[in-house]
Protein backbone atom coordinates (compact mmCIF):
# COMPACT_ATOMS: atom_id res chain seq x y z
CA UNK A 1 0.00 0.00 0.00
CA UNK A 2 1.78 3.22 -0.99
CA UNK A 3 1.99 6.07 1.16
CA UNK A 4 0.06 9.03 0.95
CA UNK A 5 1.76 12.35 -1.01
CA UNK A 6 2.19 15.38 0.81
CA UNK A 7 -0.19 18.14 0.86
CA UNK A 8 2.29 20.57 -1.09
CA UNK A 9 3.02 17.96 -3.70
CA UNK A 10 -0.88 16.64 -4.02
CA UNK A 11 -1.84 20.61 -4.55
CA UNK A 12 0.82 20.87 -7.13
CA UNK A 13 0.14 17.80 -9.62
CA UNK A 14 -3.38 17.68 -9.04
CA UNK A 15 -5.79 18.11 -12.47
CA UNK A 16 -5.98 21.88 -13.51
CA UNK A 17 -8.66 23.60 -14.51
CA UNK A 18 -8.72 23.96 -18.32
CA UNK A 19 -10.09 27.01 -18.86
CA UNK A 20 -6.42 28.17 -17.69
CA UNK A 21 -5.11 27.04 -21.18
CA UNK A 22 -7.83 28.34 -22.89
CA UNK A 23 -8.35 32.05 -21.84
CA UNK A 24 -3.92 31.76 -22.51
CA UNK A 25 -4.64 30.40 -25.77
CA UNK A 26 -7.83 33.07 -26.96
CA UNK A 27 -5.82 36.58 -25.73
CA UNK A 28 -1.86 35.62 -25.78
CA UNK A 29 -2.06 35.50 -29.64
CA UNK A 30 -4.05 38.49 -30.33
CA UNK A 31 -1.45 40.58 -28.18
CA UNK A 32 1.76 39.07 -29.69
CA UNK A 33 -0.27 39.56 -32.94
CA UNK A 34 -0.56 43.38 -31.82
CA UNK A 35 3.21 43.79 -31.12
CA UNK A 36 4.33 42.16 -34.63
CA UNK A 37 1.56 44.26 -36.51
CA UNK A 38 3.40 46.85 -37.85
CA UNK A 39 6.76 44.71 -38.45
CA UNK A 40 4.25 42.09 -40.50
CA UNK A 41 3.00 45.24 -42.58
CA UNK A 42 6.84 45.43 -43.56
CA UNK A 43 7.42 41.90 -44.39
CA UNK A 44 9.96 43.18 -46.67
CA UNK A 45 11.75 45.01 -44.90
CA UNK A 46 11.90 43.52 -41.73
CA UNK A 47 12.65 39.83 -42.82
CA UNK A 48 12.81 40.28 -46.15
CA UNK A 49 16.01 41.62 -48.52
CA UNK A 50 14.15 44.89 -49.10
CA UNK A 51 15.16 46.33 -45.71
CA UNK A 52 18.61 46.52 -43.25
CA UNK A 53 20.05 43.23 -41.92
CA UNK A 54 22.79 42.63 -39.29
CA UNK A 55 25.72 41.24 -41.07
CA UNK A 56 26.69 37.95 -40.40
CA UNK A 57 29.26 38.54 -37.57
CA UNK A 58 32.77 35.74 -37.75
CA UNK A 59 32.20 32.07 -36.22
CA UNK A 60 32.00 32.25 -32.62
CA UNK A 61 30.57 35.52 -31.48
CA UNK A 62 28.36 35.08 -28.56
CA UNK A 63 26.44 38.01 -29.84
CA UNK A 64 25.22 36.06 -32.45
CA UNK A 65 25.08 32.70 -31.89
CA UNK A 66 22.61 31.49 -34.67
CA UNK A 67 22.57 33.43 -38.10
CA UNK A 68 19.65 33.70 -40.60
CA UNK A 69 20.23 35.53 -43.36
CA UNK A 70 17.54 37.76 -45.08
CA UNK A 71 14.38 35.94 -47.26
CA UNK A 72 13.42 36.42 -50.44
CA UNK A 73 10.83 39.23 -50.07
CA UNK A 74 8.51 36.86 -51.38
CA UNK A 75 9.09 34.37 -49.14
CA UNK A 76 8.57 37.12 -46.33
CA UNK A 77 5.22 37.90 -47.23
CA UNK A 78 4.77 33.92 -47.00
CA UNK A 79 6.06 33.78 -43.67
CA UNK A 80 4.19 36.28 -42.19
CA UNK A 81 0.72 35.59 -44.15
CA UNK A 82 1.66 32.02 -41.99
CA UNK A 83 2.28 33.65 -38.72
CA UNK A 84 -0.69 36.09 -39.06
CA UNK A 85 -3.34 33.39 -40.02
CA UNK A 86 -1.85 31.27 -37.62
CA UNK A 87 -2.31 33.04 -34.64
CA UNK A 88 -5.82 34.01 -35.62
CA UNK A 89 -6.41 30.50 -36.25
CA UNK A 90 -5.13 29.72 -32.69
CA UNK A 91 -7.25 32.02 -30.63
CA UNK A 92 -10.60 31.00 -32.26
CA UNK A 93 -9.30 27.21 -31.59
CA UNK A 94 -9.81 26.07 -35.13
CA UNK A 95 -7.43 23.52 -36.32
CA UNK A 96 -5.72 24.42 -32.49
CA UNK A 97 -2.97 22.38 -32.86
CA UNK A 98 -1.24 22.83 -36.22
CA UNK A 99 -2.06 26.50 -36.08
CA UNK A 100 0.06 26.45 -32.86
CA UNK A 101 2.41 24.33 -34.10
CA UNK A 102 2.87 26.32 -36.81
CA UNK A 103 2.67 29.92 -34.83
CA UNK A 104 5.45 28.84 -32.49
CA UNK A 105 7.68 28.00 -35.15
CA UNK A 106 7.23 31.45 -37.59
CA UNK A 107 7.73 32.88 -34.11
CA UNK A 108 10.89 31.19 -33.23
CA UNK A 109 11.66 32.53 -37.07
CA UNK A 110 10.89 36.02 -37.08
CA UNK A 111 12.68 36.06 -33.63
CA UNK A 112 15.95 34.62 -34.87
CA UNK A 113 16.12 36.55 -38.41
CA UNK A 114 15.48 39.87 -36.76
CA UNK A 115 17.49 40.07 -33.66
CA UNK A 116 17.70 43.65 -33.63
CA UNK A 117 14.03 43.90 -32.76
CA UNK A 118 13.67 40.67 -31.19
CA UNK A 119 11.85 41.62 -27.69
CA UNK A 120 10.89 40.14 -24.62
CA UNK A 121 7.23 39.52 -26.77
CA UNK A 122 8.60 37.80 -29.48
CA UNK A 123 10.76 35.46 -27.04
CA UNK A 124 8.15 34.54 -24.76
CA UNK A 125 5.79 34.56 -27.49
CA UNK A 126 7.41 31.77 -28.87
CA UNK A 127 7.46 29.78 -25.52
CA UNK A 128 4.05 30.39 -25.08
CA UNK A 129 3.16 29.51 -28.34
CA UNK A 130 5.33 25.99 -27.97
CA UNK A 131 3.60 25.64 -24.49
CA UNK A 132 0.14 25.86 -25.71
CA UNK A 133 0.49 23.66 -29.11
CA UNK A 134 2.20 20.77 -26.44
CA UNK A 135 -1.09 21.15 -24.30
CA UNK A 136 -4.53 19.75 -24.94
CA UNK A 137 -5.33 23.44 -26.05
CA UNK A 138 -8.70 24.00 -28.24
CA UNK A 139 -11.56 21.74 -26.35
CA UNK A 140 -12.97 24.54 -24.79
CA UNK A 141 -14.32 27.54 -26.09
CA UNK A 142 -13.44 27.00 -29.51
CA UNK A 143 -14.40 26.37 -32.79
CA UNK A 144 -13.02 22.83 -32.36
CA UNK A 145 -14.86 22.36 -29.47
CA UNK A 146 -18.03 23.36 -30.85
CA UNK A 147 -17.31 20.79 -33.63
CA UNK A 148 -16.64 17.86 -31.19
CA UNK A 149 -19.47 18.61 -28.61
CA UNK A 150 -21.55 18.67 -31.91
CA UNK A 151 -20.46 14.95 -32.64
CA UNK A 152 -21.50 13.97 -28.98
CA UNK A 153 -18.38 14.76 -27.01
CA UNK A 154 -18.51 16.55 -23.90
CA UNK A 155 -15.71 19.43 -23.76
CA UNK A 156 -13.87 18.85 -20.46
CA UNK A 157 -13.62 20.97 -17.62
CA UNK A 158 -9.99 19.56 -16.23
CA UNK A 159 -6.13 19.27 -17.65
CA UNK A 160 -3.08 17.48 -16.66
CA UNK A 161 -0.90 19.46 -13.90
CA UNK A 162 1.92 20.25 -15.75
CA UNK A 163 -0.06 22.24 -18.66
CA UNK A 164 -1.35 24.87 -16.56
CA UNK A 165 2.00 24.59 -14.09
CA UNK A 166 4.25 25.28 -17.26
CA UNK A 167 2.53 28.57 -17.54
CA UNK A 168 2.31 29.66 -13.94
CA UNK A 169 5.89 28.16 -13.80
CA UNK A 170 6.70 30.73 -16.55
CA UNK A 171 5.47 34.05 -14.93
CA UNK A 172 6.63 33.22 -11.36
CA UNK A 173 10.22 32.81 -13.01
CA UNK A 174 9.89 35.98 -15.27
CA UNK A 175 9.50 37.85 -12.10
CA UNK A 176 11.51 35.84 -10.17
CA UNK A 177 14.59 36.75 -12.81
CA UNK A 178 13.72 40.32 -13.09
CA UNK A 179 13.81 41.03 -9.61
CA UNK A 180 17.06 39.64 -9.11
CA UNK A 181 18.64 41.44 -12.25
CA UNK A 182 17.33 44.65 -10.56
CA UNK A 183 18.94 43.27 -7.07
CA UNK A 184 21.98 43.08 -8.78
CA UNK A 185 21.53 46.48 -10.75
CA UNK A 186 20.86 49.78 -9.08
CA UNK A 187 17.53 49.33 -7.97
CA UNK A 188 18.51 48.80 -4.60
CA UNK A 189 20.65 51.74 -3.90
CA UNK A 190 19.37 54.10 -6.17
CA UNK A 191 16.36 55.75 -4.88
CA UNK A 192 14.59 57.23 -7.88
CA UNK A 193 15.50 54.66 -10.53
CA UNK A 194 11.76 54.57 -11.34
CA UNK A 195 11.43 58.08 -11.67
CA UNK A 196 14.38 58.20 -14.11
CA UNK A 197 11.82 55.98 -16.27
CA UNK A 198 9.28 58.30 -16.77
CA UNK A 199 11.90 60.53 -18.74
CA UNK A 200 12.57 58.05 -21.40
CA UNK A 201 11.57 58.32 -25.15
CA UNK A 202 8.51 56.01 -24.14
CA UNK A 203 6.50 58.73 -22.66
CA UNK A 204 2.80 59.25 -23.00
CA UNK A 205 0.42 61.98 -21.77
CA UNK A 206 -0.26 59.87 -18.68
CA UNK A 207 3.10 59.14 -17.82
CA UNK A 208 3.86 63.47 -18.02
CA UNK A 209 0.66 63.99 -15.88
CA UNK A 210 1.65 61.70 -13.62
CA UNK A 211 5.09 62.70 -13.33
CA UNK A 212 3.95 66.20 -12.69
CA UNK A 213 1.24 65.26 -10.03
CA UNK A 214 2.54 62.38 -7.87
CA UNK A 215 4.95 63.54 -5.41
CA UNK A 216 8.71 62.11 -6.03
CA UNK A 217 8.87 60.34 -2.87
CA UNK A 218 5.54 58.15 -4.15
CA UNK A 219 7.89 57.14 -6.88
CA UNK A 220 10.57 55.40 -4.34
CA UNK A 221 7.70 53.67 -3.04
CA UNK A 222 6.31 52.07 -5.96
CA UNK A 223 9.72 50.82 -7.04
CA UNK A 224 10.60 49.25 -3.48
CA UNK A 225 7.06 47.75 -4.19
CA UNK A 226 7.78 46.26 -7.44
CA UNK A 227 11.07 45.34 -6.18
CA UNK A 228 9.23 43.09 -3.39
CA UNK A 229 6.37 42.20 -5.58
CA UNK A 230 9.18 40.60 -8.06
CA UNK A 231 11.79 38.96 -5.75
CA UNK A 232 8.75 37.23 -3.57
CA UNK A 233 6.56 36.24 -6.52
CA UNK A 234 7.55 32.38 -5.68
CA UNK A 235 5.58 33.38 -2.33
CA UNK A 236 3.16 35.41 -3.64
CA UNK A 237 1.96 32.97 -6.18
CA UNK A 238 1.89 30.17 -4.34
CA UNK A 239 0.66 30.76 -0.75
CA UNK A 240 -3.57 30.41 -1.28
CA UNK A 241 -3.90 33.99 1.10
CA UNK A 242 -1.44 36.02 -1.02
CA UNK A 243 -2.49 34.77 -4.50
CA UNK A 244 -5.51 37.35 -5.39
CA UNK A 245 -3.31 40.38 -3.78
CA UNK A 246 -0.49 39.74 -5.56
CA UNK A 247 -2.58 39.11 -9.05
CA UNK A 248 -4.11 42.70 -8.65
CA UNK A 249 -0.96 44.41 -7.95
CA UNK A 250 1.12 42.32 -10.96
CA UNK A 251 -2.48 43.20 -13.11
CA UNK A 252 -2.46 46.97 -11.91
CA UNK A 253 1.57 47.34 -12.30
CA UNK A 254 1.06 45.99 -15.96
CA UNK A 255 -1.97 47.59 -16.74
CA UNK A 256 0.17 51.23 -15.36
CA UNK A 257 3.46 50.17 -17.58
CA UNK A 258 1.20 49.84 -20.50
CA UNK A 259 -0.16 53.23 -19.71
CA UNK A 260 2.72 55.31 -19.39
CA UNK A 261 5.35 53.55 -21.77
CA UNK A 262 3.15 53.45 -25.02
CA UNK A 263 5.13 50.94 -27.34
CA UNK A 264 4.96 48.96 -24.13
CA UNK A 265 1.87 48.29 -24.06
CA UNK A 266 1.41 44.73 -25.57
CA UNK A 267 4.00 43.46 -23.76
CA UNK A 268 1.89 44.30 -20.69
CA UNK A 269 -0.96 42.95 -22.43
CA UNK A 270 0.27 39.85 -22.78
CA UNK A 271 1.78 39.89 -19.13
CA UNK A 272 -1.61 40.50 -17.77
CA UNK A 273 -3.06 37.72 -19.88
CA UNK A 274 -0.86 35.09 -18.39
CA UNK A 275 -1.31 36.36 -15.03
CA UNK A 276 -4.61 36.74 -15.13
CA UNK A 277 -5.68 32.93 -16.66
CA UNK A 278 -2.93 31.63 -14.39
CA UNK A 279 -3.65 32.50 -11.36
CA UNK A 280 -7.30 33.84 -11.11
CA UNK A 281 -9.89 31.70 -9.65
CA UNK A 282 -10.94 29.79 -12.07
CA UNK A 283 -14.70 30.53 -12.07
CA UNK A 284 -13.91 34.14 -12.53
CA UNK A 285 -12.52 32.95 -16.35
CA UNK A 286 -15.69 30.33 -16.66
CA UNK A 287 -18.11 33.25 -15.97
CA UNK A 288 -15.99 35.54 -18.27
CA UNK A 289 -16.03 32.63 -21.28
CA UNK A 290 -19.03 31.18 -20.53
CA UNK A 291 -20.33 32.68 -23.70
CA UNK A 292 -17.88 31.39 -25.63
CA UNK A 293 -18.50 27.97 -24.69
CA UNK A 294 -19.67 25.00 -26.76
CA UNK A 295 -23.07 24.47 -26.01
CA UNK A 296 -24.79 20.90 -24.88
CA UNK A 297 -25.98 18.91 -28.15
CA UNK A 298 -29.93 19.43 -28.45
CA UNK A 299 -31.86 16.30 -27.93
CA UNK A 300 -33.06 13.96 -30.79
CA UNK A 301 -36.87 14.69 -30.77
CA UNK A 302 -38.99 11.10 -30.46
CA UNK A 303 -41.04 10.45 -33.82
Amino acid sequence: MSERQPAWLERLTSPQPIVRLEAIRIFAPLAILGFLSYRMANADHWIGKAGFAVPQLPAGDWRQPLYIAPVPDLLAWVLVGALCISGVLLSAGLFTRPAAFTFAATMAFVALADRTNAFTVNKLGTVVALGLALSPCGTRYAVDAWRARAEGKPPPRLTSWGNVRFFQGTFIGMYLGAGACKVRGDWMEQPDVLWTHLHDSYQTAVTHFLANTLPAASWTGLQAATLVLEVLAPLWFTWRRSIKPALLAAVGMHATIGLMFGPVVWFSLLMIVLVAASFSPATWLERALARLDAPAPTPARES
